[in-house]
């Protein structure tokens, strides 16, 4: 035994002596750095794991605000996987294709890769799209910004602004070829055409509507005369409508010196915009309605009043007539009552002349009956039957008898066919 021990070890050592086996540690294998060997694992995972999809329950989660992504490990019952999503608060705002809160206790379903981060010697799900299992992503993206504006009360009512009754310009910040800055135009030059609009084009939809909505808010804002601003688009599918879920437009709406439609999507459609706006119209056609309401009620106040008005007068009017008939048929015209009056004198001059011919007819009668008396009584006719009148020559005084007759006396005879000169002797 103890040869035998001898023998292998000079075989051994004969075989150490061979040039082959001079290196004893060359028969060994080439040991790996670690960052060998972690590179290799990388590669391996990388490329054998380019897309995978993956569901669990979000724990420890935390992201680094100056970086903006986000860390965290989705687990169930039976193991851990750590994850990472890059980008998702980059510059303080939420990545906008990863619209909801991530947070602890969340189940989700996430779509990646596997990568291997060297320094820590620990693979990790590279996630490219993540959502909520169990309620749509942007559904819940909704109720978690809507519940942190009500927090803060963006959406109380007391901080609600009536709207102007009678605006006389209005600035709306929409798509200048939509169809709802056609619809409220159209309703508002059918209903109060004096109103003047001013279009602030923006996109309505898509990742930079947000941003053009905001710079579209602040710029009506700058403008002056405007009364009342719009937002307003028209209906769509949830996530047509997503721009107007934008936390950046919510501050701005509420930030706005003028009071603010939201007139977003169909009735039944719900935005942030909505709650956050000192009304909300449920389309824009409604928006217009609203807008030109007063200045319709009005007119048709006005309207009313004159149509009552001008009835008013037409009573007084046909009151007046129905006076001024009967005065008329009572009232003798001027000319008529001269003409009248002419006539009276015509007739009373008429009636003169026949009293006056009979006047004079009786005067005549009489005249002629006091004639043939006087003309029977009269000194001429007694002349006629021989007898005759003696005056004095001198006075013309009647010589009555014959004591007046001295001798001498120079008279005048009348006979009653003429006179002769005599004397009495």
């Amino acid at each position: 035994m103890t040869g035998g021990r001898t023998r292998n070890t000079k075989d051994r050592s004969a075989v150490d002596g061979l040039p082959l086996f001079e290196q004893g540690a060359s028969l060994r294998p080439r040991a790996l750095t670690v960052t060998e060997i972690t590179a290799s694992i990388k590669t391996a995972v990388e490329t054998g794991f380019t897309s995978v999809w993956v569901q669990g329950e979000i724990s420890n989660f935390r992201n680094v605000n100056s970086s903006g992504h986000a860390y965290f490990s989705l687990k169930d019952d039976g193991a851990v996987l750590p994850a990472a999503v890059f980008g998702w608060a980059a510059r303080g705002r939420r990545n906008p294709k990863l619209a909801f809160e991530l947070k602890d206790g969340l189940q989700v379903l996430c779509q990646g890769r596997l990568s291997v981060y060297a320094p820590s010697g620990r693979y990790q799900l590279v996630i490219e799209h993540i959502e909520p299992l169990g309620a749509g992503a942007l559904q819940l993206a909704f109720e978690q910004l809507k519940a942190k504006l009500v927090a803060e009360g963006l959406f109380a009512p007391q901080r609600k602004r009536p709207l102007p009754g009678f605006p006389k310009t209005i600035a709306v910040v929409t798509s200048p070829t939509g169809a709802a800055i056609r619809d409220m135009l159209s309703i508002l030059a059918r209903r109060a055409r004096h109103i003047k609009v001013v279009i602030i084009p923006a996109l309505v939809q898509g990742d930079e509507a947000p941003g053009q909505l905001v710079r579209g808010i602040q710029a009506a804002n700058r403008l002056e005369g405007v009364d009342l601003l719009v937002v307003a688009r028209g209906g769509g599918s949830i996530e047509d409508l997503w721009s107007f879920n934008d936390e950046r437009l919510a501050r701005a709406i509420a930030a706005s010196r003028l009071p603010v439609v939201s007139a977003v999507g169909h009735e039944i459609d719900f935005t942030i915009s909505d709650f956050v706006a000192d009304l909300r119209a449920p389309t824009p056609s409604a928006a217009a309605e609203i807008i030109s309401g007063k200045w319709v009620d009005s007119l048709g106040t006005v309207r009313d009043a004159s149509s009552r008005l001008r009835q008013a007068v037409l009573r007084e009017i046909s009151a007046r007539k129905s006076i001024l008939a009967h005065v008329l048929a009572r009232l003798v015209s001027p000319r008529d009552r001269l003409r009248e009056q002419a006539q009276k004198c015509d007739d009373f001059l008429l009636r003169l002349e026949r009293a006056m011919g009979v006047k004079l007819e009786a005067g005549r009668s009489a005249f002629g009956r006091l004639a043939a008396k006087l003309d029977a009584l009269s000194p001429l006719k007694v002349l006629e039957r021989g007898y005759a009148i003696i005056r004095g020559a001198r006075d013309g005084s009647v010589v009555r008898a014959a004591s007046d007759a001295s001798p001498g006396l120079e008279v005048r005879i009348r006979f009653h066919d003429g006179e002769k000169d005599a004397r009495i002797v």
